[in-house]
């Protein structure tokens, strides 16, 4: 298969031909879900509810490392947290059929949360602090931190690297990533070390699915290791947000309000590496179906603007 549209033969016949190789019976029902780094879909079977399945994205991350996020996935299942962790068969959960590593994981529904909701907002609280606990057992061996190194320096790259960068604009886009990289790395060393833990990673509204019964995390897919505010701070809204969200997590566990100050660099980071994987992504047939104004170069001189008005917020010269 091609790097660069590593799922042209990922077709549905080799969907339910995967599933059944598990065990299971498809019923021919499939439905695409919302994902563009890995694919994912749900499956209907023959003789109970439909399940998940998400084929890995080639080369993205080592089998040690799948393996690591469905360990860390059952671990906090087994700590009696809602946690989606994938099934094993035969004691496996990272599968492989024709050239396609894979994991089956039972469907949950629900929807989103409501982000004005302190009630719900302390309610997730109290179960983030509760898989930090977990969390904060052991450390990943091979998934990485969350870093400059993987949120800046990456995606600058491959953001030069692109087509989709005007040639023009190369020399301000690397001035404004640099001057920002500048910003986030003195706004580090003036907070010092912060305590590194196992985190979700990815804990925005959409990775958190709520029900009748209370909210159940999902898609552990960018689990690395970093500080306890990253798994807060995409679902703070606002000051009051992060207060009710706090006042959840603190009745569980301890929290280094330091860490606040750390938040407008990760806000950063992630815009800064979400332009960086676009572009890293752009041969991918979905990816310019989903972010079309990435080919378009006034979308670039808005990002490089931001870029600088990041480094701004964050005191650079």
């Amino acid at each position: 298969m091609s790097s660069d549209t590593p799922y042209a033969s990922l077709a549905p016949d080799l969907i339910l031909d995967a599933v059944a190789a598990c065990g299971l019976w498809p019923d021919g029902r499939l439905l695409a879900l919302n994902s563009y780094e890995n694919r994912v879909w749900q499956v209907g079977l023959e003789d109970g509810a439909p399940v998940i399945a998400k084929f890995y994205r080639p080369g993205r991350w080592s089998d040690a490392a799948i393996l690591e996020e469905h360990a860390f996935a059952r671990e906090l299942a087994d700590a009696e947290l809602p946690v989606v962790a994938p099934l094993a068969f035969g004691g496996r959960t990272l599968l492989a059929h024709r050239g396609y590593r894979y994991a089956l994981s039972p469907r949950r529904g629900g929807r989103a949360p409501s982000l004005e909701s302190a009630e719900q907002l302390a309610w997730l609280g109290r179960l983030i602090a509760r898989m930090h606990g977990v969390g904060a057992r052991t450390a990943f061996a091979h998934r990485g931190r969350l870093d400059r190194a993987t949120m800046v320096g990456q995606p600058m790259q491959a953001v030069l690297a692109s087509s989709l960068l005007p040639a023009a604009l190369h020399a301000h886009y690397r001035a404004a990533a640099q001057r920002l990289d500048a910003a986030i790395a003195a706004r580090e060393a003036a907070l010092g070390p912060l305590r590194q833990l196992r985190l979700h990673g990815d804990c925005h509204p959409g990775n958190v699915l709520w029900t009748d019964h209370g909210p159940h995390f999902v898609d552990l897919d960018d689990a690395r290791m970093g500080p306890a505010v990253q798994d807060l701070w995409m679902l703070a809204t606002d000051d009051a947000a992060m207060d009710a969200l706090l006042e959840g997590y603190t009745s569980m566990r301890d929290f280094d309000h330091a860490e606040l100050a750390l938040v407008p660099a990760l806000r950063a980071m992630r815009q800064l590496h979400h332009a960086g994987w676009i572009a890293a992504r752009w041969h991918d047939p979905a990816f310019p179906a989903a972010f079309p104004f990435a080919a378009e170069a006034r979308w670039w001189e808005q990002h490089i603007a931001d870029l600088h008005e990041l480094a701004a917020e964050l005191g650079a010269d």
